[in-house]
């Protein structure tokens, strides 16, 4: 049940759709049920649907392993509510759905959703002050003779200093003097340099299948790297755009709990959840979620971009893809409106804050608290303008992968201010005629690489799976705060699993009984026989 999953490309979520509910249509086993004395052919009860979705959502690539169980269920209510399923009365439309025994069926068609207009229509006060003329807002021109090819922007520093004296030197006999530079030949500079630089990391031939330029507001953009504080938070000018008071203070309260400087201590019990609710009530209440609804489509590519994150073993990440995303999901952060951006940041410091403190009360009864933060504030943080039925489990890996990283993603890249100075400067001195024609600054070094024959590729493969698997071992072995008992059982599961890694930690019994101070025992005879004496008969 393993899918090739969904290439990235714009509304990837529809045809996620799509493919997930044609996959279950063809794969759901079907076999007669008897209920209330009847019987009925070619249906399946809830759970056993449950069951095989699960199963299906977890093999596949744009999920992976960290699907639950109820965002199974609720999955298969949606499909209840769009007339992929139907009970076996012909009933649908509503997600009365649990996992038990209630029988459903397959309608005799199920439609997949329509692919909607290539760019929704945007926000007027977003673009009135831009061109409508496309090519003039946003074009990724030829990179011309100044610029390395795509394949080339892996350059070193070096090569690329050795480009731009070749260039300065070309230009010197035709140098004309600096001129002014208006202050729409600087904003086009920042549209240019991070979108080249977002396109470098993802490494696509081009964006527009993913992004509208006409979202690309170089304002939010140059706020958004100006106007910050010490943490790097974004400090808005406009106090009216900013979270209220009360919500901040409880904030505050639960990412410093229990040691709060803007609350006195608690006085009645489940008074953490009375202020997680208060929390969690404004953001549900937000008009659009923090990355807006604009900017959907390129947040669910990078999802599908680096789906293929993980490694073979659930929970460990390759270091350089996951470098990659960092820096990609960094830029595109970038373009949010800086409400938004401050927003998203304390979020994020708040509920990353949550989920590892130890002391933390428990906010609810069936959930972990880092489960509770995923699954209450997802949507506050992507969804879409139209609803799409797959939007919480998108929603739920990306604030995951942000929570654990967000003081990477959420800080300003230093490099990008660089890049965008210098091209100014080659701008105002005359070495470049428009804003687009060209980067002289290193581009980013880990997208392309030299190329490799298979054979190193798989040799590459298996020396980077075995270091991660000896590596989680290796975490095994030095967690501490793992119980003895539990410790022995995982290293039974691993030595079950992974023999070889296993006995290369291990090679003899004596290592193994050092880890946890056991002592050899020496078994005791069973049995001991003497011999018995035979006396003479004289």
């Amino acid at each position: 049940m393993e899918s090739q999953g969904v290439p990235p490309g714009p509304y990837r979520a529809t045809k996620l759709w799509n493919e997930v509910t044609t996959s279950f249509r063809a794969g759901m086993p079907l076999r007669k049920h008897r209920q209330h004395f009847k019987k009925y052919g070619n249906c399946f009860t809830a759970g056993e649907a449950v069951d095989w979705l699960y199963d299906l959502l977890r093999n596949n690539s744009n999920f992976g392993p960290e699907v639950t169980r109820q965002q199974t269920i609720q999955l298969l209510r949606k499909f209840l509510k769009n007339h992929v399923i139907e009970d076996i009365k012909g009933r649908w439309g509503s997600e009365n759905v649990d996992d038990n025994n209630q029988l459903f069926r397959f309608p005799a068609t199920s439609p997949l959703k329509t692919l909607p207009r290539r760019y929704p229509e945007l926000r007027k006060n977003n673009i009135e002050n831009f061109s409508k003329d496309k090519d003039s807002i946003f074009k990724l021109r030829n990179l011309s003779r100044r610029t390395p090819k795509r394949h080339g922007l892996h350059l070193s520093q070096e090569n690329g200093e050795k480009i731009k004296h070749e260039i300065i030197n070309e230009d010197q006999e035709n140098a004309i003097d600096n001129r002014e530079l208006s202050q729409e030949d600087v904003e086009e500079v920042w549209r240019y340099v991070i979108l080249i630089y977002l396109q470098t990391i993802l490494g696509v031939p081009s964006l527009e299948e993913v992004i509208n330029p006409k979202q690309v507001i170089p304002q939010y953009i140059m706020y958004n790297m100006a106007n910050t504080s010490k943490r790097g938070v974004v400090i808005l000018q406009n106090k009216s755009d900013d979270l209220p008071h009360w919500v901040l203070s409880a904030m505050k309260c639960l990412a410093n709990w229990p040691r709060s400087n803007d609350m006195n201590n608690p006085t009645y019990v489940g008074f953490e959840r009375d202020v997680f609710r208060t929390i969690a009530d404004y953001f549900l209440d937000l008009p659009e979620p923090l990355l807006t609804f604009e900017y959907y489509e390129l947040f669910v590519n990078i999802l599908g971009n680096f789906k293929d994150f993980r490694s073979s073993i659930p929970g460990l990440l390759q270091p350089h893809l996951e470098r990659v995303a960092i820096d990609a999901l960094q830029l595109c952060c970038l373009l949010l409106p800086p409400p938004n951006r401050r927003k998203l940041q304390l979020l994020m410091r708040m509920i990353s804050r949550m989920s590892q403190n130890v002391d933390m009360p428990k906010l609810h009864d069936a959930m972990g608290t880092r489960s509770l933060m995923i699954h209450t504030f997802s949507r506050c943080v992507l969804c879409c303008a139209e609803e799409v039925d797959l939007d919480e489990l998108l929603a739920g890996r990306l604030v995951s992968f942000l929570m654990d990283h967000h003081q990477e993603i959420l800080q300003v890249p230093s490099y990008l201010q660089t890049a965008v100075e210098k091209h100014l400067d080659y701008l105002k001195k005359g070495h470049i005629e428009n804003p687009g024609d060209g980067l002289f600054a290193p581009l980013p070094t880990y997208s392309y690489c030299k190329q490799i024959s298979a054979q190193e590729f798989d040799e590459q493969k298996v020396s980077t799976s075995q270091a991660a698997i000896a590596e989680l071992l290796e975490n095994i072995i030095k967690n501490r705060s793992l119980p003895l008992k539990e410790k022995r059982k995982k290293l039974k599961q691993f030595q079950k699993e992974y023999p070889l890694i296993y006995q290369k930690r291990f090679p003899t019994t004596e290592s193994e009984a050092a880890l946890f101070g056991d002592k050899p025992t020496i078994k005791q005879p069973m049995l001991i026989l003497r011999k018995p004496k035979f006396r003479s008969l004289r």
